[in-house]
């Protein structure tokens, strides 16, 4: 990556985005303390143990939501920090959300009071792979030994396993690629990667093609460096394609756009900020 792209990227950040995007940032390329970011994100807990007040900016909504959690556990991943505290209060309001075998809804009906995304809607109410999977892979990537998890891992095999098949959209197949990278049955999951990985080029929401400028999960959604465990399950000229996509779409202002629409002005500033954060760590990663 060159400099300009990463300074620019970073004078974006400085300038328009969240102080949990700036303390991440600061991580992940300065080197600083990860506890910043575990700081930061302690304004987004609630008593009840999970995350809500608009961390993931699609919806405004202070109540605790399960897509919410997924975006505080994807940031400290990010920052390498893991506040077995903090984490284990969010497991404790999964665990109070989910269905009684594991299973939880991305929102709930709390949303409904506060301005949100159109596409944010009741199809978000029902329990399944989108989030459950990608939180529980989240967790396994982080230790954590909690009940809910533990519950919601027998879920998640048993609904791969079942005769429904896989989802149709790409968000929730990401989500069982999160899953199946992190949970401990590696025998089990490594044989049922490249299946998944298949199926993924024809779910909705894929956007396999780098010059397709629609919204979409794209390649590097799913292997965003390269050591991510199903990298060689992705061409090496697609990966190129889509890094050179990603240089091209940086804007003028250094910020990376987002291809759907926020319920305020805030949000979309929000969204870019984690765009932004999020493109950098993938170019630097690929040496880019």
């Amino acid at each position: 990556m060159s400099s300009q792209i990463h300074q620019s990227g970073r004078s974006f950040v400085l300038r328009e985005g969240r102080v949990l995007e700036q303390r991440l940032a600061a991580t992940v390329f300065d080197g600083a303390p990860a506890s910043g970011v575990v700081d930061a994100l302690r304004a987004y807990q609630n008593p009840d143990g999970g995350f809500g007040h608009g961390l993931e900016p699609d919806k405004r909504c202070p109540a605790s939501l399960a897509i919410d959690v997924e975006i505080a556990l994807q940031t400290l991943v990010a920052a390498g920090a893991v506040d077995h505290h903090m984490v284990g209060r969010a497991c404790d309001f999964l665990a109070t959300i989910a269905t009684p075998d594991g299973a939880v809804p991305l929102s709930s009906p709390a949303m409904e009071a506060y301005p949100r995304a159109e596409h944010w809607g009741e199809w978000t109410y029902i329990p399944g792979f989108n989030p459950t999977a990608g939180l529980v892979g989240l967790l396994h990537r982080m230790g954590i030994e909690h009940p809910w998890v533990e519950r919601a891992t027998t879920w998640c095999w048993s609904a791969l396993d079942g005769g429904d098949g896989l989802p149709g959209d790409a968000h929730a197949v990401a989500e069982i690629l999160v899953f199946l990278a992190h949970v401990p049955d590696r025998d089990r999951a490594d044989a049922l990667a490249p299946a998944v990985v298949k199926h993924l080029g024809s779910a909705s929401h894929y956007r396999g093609d780098p010059l397709d400028p629609a919204y979409g999960v794209t390649p590097l959604h799913i292997v965003p460096t390269p050591t991510s465990r199903w990298r060689s399950l992705f061409a090496d000229d697609l990966i190129e394609g889509h890094l050179d996509r990603v240089e091209r779409d940086q804007q003028p202002d250094g910020g990376w756009s987002i291809t759907w629409e926020p319920p305020s002005a805030a949000s979309t500033l929000d969204y870019r900020g984690m765009e932004t954060v999020r493109n950098l760590r993938v170019l630097t990663a690929y040496g880019r």
